[in-house]
């Protein structure tokens, strides 16, 4: 069913503008994340990086709402409790 109002019209391409926009920034934050994990299997150096990196995203993508502040707070507590247990492992 299409819209008849003009204004109504309008919302719909802003609608999907907005849509398509946070799907992409989702699916860069997912990247990141996953890129984070991978690099803890293997180069501490880089994981930590991409570490400050990706939890800085997570923080912006829960103020514009992108995701909600308690899943990006979950995600931040696994990477980082990840991250010790890797570091924590190699120093012991």
């Amino acid at each position: 069913m299409l819209p008849n109002i003009k204004s109504a019209e309008k919302r719909v391409v802003i609608s999907e503008t907005r849509r398509l926009r946070n799907r992409s920034q989702r699916s860069k934050l997912r990247t990141l994340v996953k890129n984070t994990q991978q690099a803890m299997e293997t180069d501490l150096e880089k994981a930590q990086n991409l570490l400050t990196l990706a939890i800085k995203e997570l923080d912006q993508a829960a103020s514009k709402g992108l995701i909600h502040k308690n899943a990006a707070a979950r995600k931040k507590s696994r990477l980082m409790r990840r991250f010790n247990q890797r570091t924590t492992a190699i120093n012991a």
